[in-house]
């Protein structure tokens, strides 16, 4: 039989920026797109406004279960499970879900639904980047002071690994307050940091591109990073695929494990970008499962991803301050500040059932990493929620929005605001 296929394998963040970091960390990490956003939320030039849960200064986004190393994922709570499922409806056996309420931390809930479910998560992968990158900084400079100089002063220049992509970055000249919106194209030139948050943030896989290779090269080049351009070029032209791929293990598959993970559970077996693909042969195919997912945002609470500096800078990377798209996209979370990584994949075949844009009707992966503290700087709120889905014909995007929304409420539900009683009459108070 014939098929002919549509057009469809987008891998995550599709379209819509949600970018990352606190609005005043342009001083500490020279993140320029920063400065444009603090600048545009606070009138001074045209731009955005930010919701209220976006406005947390750097030190106040932080690490919030240190002092509780050795807790782990308490077994599923089958009443809080069968709530959480019953959000899904028909479509329940589409779906992996995993919610980690821990707004009473004394009396912690965990739900969990098809939790060793596996599938390509997509830019959720990028994750995985993140670590690698924190691992092979800490691996090189033990002082978090010499991670934080390479972070801010290490220039990337774009070549072929960021062939090709199709999301935009904020480029702003913080000089001239000018901004450009536009693809990563060979010859850009920019930090290490500001390539972590066009990667985290409008999730560029230009960018991931570019991080993989210099991941790759802090492990091969160690304190000599970063090499001359030309010794870059040299080992990937000279080095024999065979040892770029044993390099790609070490630097990818290695930090997992490093950490805990299991590889039958999480992995990001190649690179994000086609001529990455080319340039570096991978170690198989990429997935994920929402209990490895679990797993990573409650170590990097911990302090457990590498170490604290390493895991609060990816949480600080995760932060959404900009425009929120999918599941951080609910009306409900617009005072919470939500931690946040998305990923898709879809194809589409003719055959006359619903299909386009977020709704493949072959294949229509939707991937959610959610952190969500509730209101933002008071957490009064605090939970995690890990979500994948495969549901054909439908809008995940929209999907998972609503799934944002009814699963705030439950929390919401479980913990009530606690009321004030009013003062009693004789209490200075006329009846």
């Amino acid at each position: 039989m014939t098929r002919k296929l549509l057009l469809g394998l987008l891998l995550a963040g599709v379209a819509a920026a949600a970018s990352a970091y606190p609005l005043d960390g342009y001083p500490a990490t020279g993140i320029r797109r920063l400065e444009e956003s603090r600048l545009s939320h606070e009138g001074v030039i045209k731009g955005a406004v930010q919701p209220a849960g976006a406005l947390l200064s750097t030190e106040q986004v932080d690490l919030r279960m240190t002092g509780r190393p050795d807790f782990d994922l308490p077994p599923p709570d089958p009443d809080f499970t069968k709530q959480v499922v019953g959000l899904l409806g028909g479509n329940a056996s589409r779906y992996g879900i995993a919610v980690l309420d821990l707004s009473d931390p004394d009396n912690p809930r965990y739900a969990e639904h098809r939790g060793d479910y596996k599938q390509n998560v997509g830019s959720v992968g990028k994750i995985v980047v993140a670590l690698a990158i924190f691992q092979a900084l800490a691996d090189t400079w033990p002082d978090p002071a010499d991670r934080i100089r390479v972070l801010k002063e290490t220039v990337i220049t774009a070549d072929d690994f960021s062939h090709w992509d199709h999301h935009t970055v904020r480029m702003f000249d913080v000089e001239n307050r000018k901004l450009v919106r536009r693809t990563i194209k060979d010859g850009d030139r920019a930090s290490l940091w500001e390539y972590l948050d066009w990667m985290l943030s409008p999730s560029s896989n230009s960018a991931a591109g570019m991080l993989m290779r210099d991941a790759m090269l802090m492990r091969q080049f160690g304190v000599s990073y970063p090499p001359p351009e030309e010794e870059i070029r040299r080992y990937f032209r000279e080095t024999p695929k065979s040892e770029l791929t044993a390099a790609f293990d070490r630097t990818f598959l290695e930090p997992l494990t490093r950490n805990g993970f299991d590889l039958e559970q999480f992995r990001q077996g190649s690179f994000l970008t086609r001529q990455g693909k080319v340039n570096v042969p991978g170690v198989g195919t990429s997935y994920a499962t929402v209990r490895a997912l679990m797993h990573f945002g409650l170590r990097m609470e911990q302090g457990r991803l590498v170490d604290e500096f390493s895991s609060r800078e990816i949480k600080r990377l995760l932060y959404v301050t900009e425009r929120r798209i999918r599941y951080a996209w609910s009306p409900v979370l617009k005072d919470s500040a939500v931690y946040f990584k998305s990923g898709s994949l879809y194809s589409c075949r003719k055959d006359g059932s619903p299909c386009g844009k977020y709704k493949g009707n072959i294949k229509n992966y939707m991937n959610s990493f959610a952190m969500i503290e509730s209101p933002a700087g008071e957490s009064r709120l605090r939970y995690l929620v890990m979500l994948i889905s495969n549901v054909l014909g439908k809008n995940s995007a929209n999907d998972h929005q609503a799934l944002a929304g009814a699963i705030h409420k439950l929390i919401e539900k479980s913990h009530p605001e606690p009321t004030v009683a009013a003062p009693a009459v004789g209490d200075g108070v006329q009846p």
